[in-house]
């Protein structure tokens, strides 16, 4: 069952940067990332209410506290992640989020671990690939950026945004999954988790409170629906994603499954969203997503 729920994990994970995009890429509402946390957590919190009343998993407030700076990490890598799907296409924004495992490598290594020469490969290629993309954003001619849209769902100028937001994106996500890996040492696994969903719950009704009461902005059904079929694939892939790991004989063959999720969020960013790139583009999300997925081989 592991390899079915390595890639129920990768096309629910890709199908939620799909419906993320969709749920927060108009420019003209500036609150959209903080309706799309609302989103997760209402859908995440049921789940932690299902987990808690259902699979019953303990939970209290040291848990919650001990776990909230990884919460914290994690919640506002994503609100950012969600803002910059304003600027740039799914298809450059989702391998450049989803390179944060690179970041983990260099902290650990920074911090002394010493790394097989395949994952030093493979961290160098997820950099280089990072900062090529970087480099063929700012340095495209506008004009071929505009032909190259005209039949896209979306249109984007030139912007420092673009690169910035999803970057500080896989910065946070890996400061999060580094102290992650510190925090679970001494909390269940099933704990962490549900306070995690709790903590975006509760961040999801400040958000919601925030729009809807102080800033006074409507919630449309048509606007809100793929935001929460993002949040349900998010929630769904999470849950697929810890079983395909379970099974601590397969792991080594689940990680690179699923870490290539990135590689189905370009597909479906050029089939439902009408994205195309230049060449240089995709060499370089090539790249990138070749280190990520030795580093997910490596995972184990």
């Amino acid at each position: 069952m592991w390899f079915w729920f390595a890639i129920i994990a990768l096309v629910c994970w890709s199908g939620s940067d799909l419906f993320s995009k969709i749920g927060c890429a108009d420019k003209a509402d500036k609150y959209s990332h903080l309706k799309m946390v609302t989103a997760v957590g209402v859908v995440m919190g049921v789940h932690a209410l299902y987990e808690i009343f259902v699979s019953g998993v303990p939970i209290d407030i040291p848990s919650l506290l001990k776990y909230l700076p990884v919460s914290a990490l994690y919640i506002l890598s994503m609100a950012l992640g969600y803002v910059g799907l304003r600027y740039i296409e799914l298809s450059v924004s989702s391998p450049i989020c989803n390179s944060s495992g690179a970041i983990v490598a260099v902290l650990c290594i920074i911090m002394g671990d010493k790394l097989e020469t395949p994952q030093y490969i493979a961290v160098a290629l997820v950099c280089l690939g990072v900062i090529g993309l970087g480099f063929v954003e700012a340095r495209e001619d506008e004009a071929l950026r505009i032909e190259r849209q005209k039949k896209s769902n979306y249109k984007y100028s030139k912007s420092a945004l673009a690169i910035i937001l999803p970057l500080m994106y896989c910065l946070l996500d890996a400061l999060g999954t580094f102290a992650d890996s510190l925090v679970l040492e001494t909390l269940d696994e099933d704990v962490a988790n549900v306070a995690y969903e709790l903590t975006f719950l509760a961040c999801g009704v400040v958000c919601f409170i925030y729009t809807k009461f102080i800033k006074k902005q409507k919630f449309l059904p048509k606007k809100e629906a793929p935001k929460y079929a993002g949040a349900i694939f998010e929630t769904a892939g999470q849950f697929a994603y810890i079983y395909a790991l379970a099974d601590s004989e397969h792991v080594a063959m689940a990680a690179p499954i699923i870490s290539a999720y990135c590689v189905a969020s370009v597909v479906w960013g050029r089939i439902f969203l009408k994205e195309k790139l230049s060449i240089k583009h995709y060499a370089m999300i090539l790249i990138a997503v070749v280190g990520i997925v030795i580093l997910g081989l490596y995972d184990a």
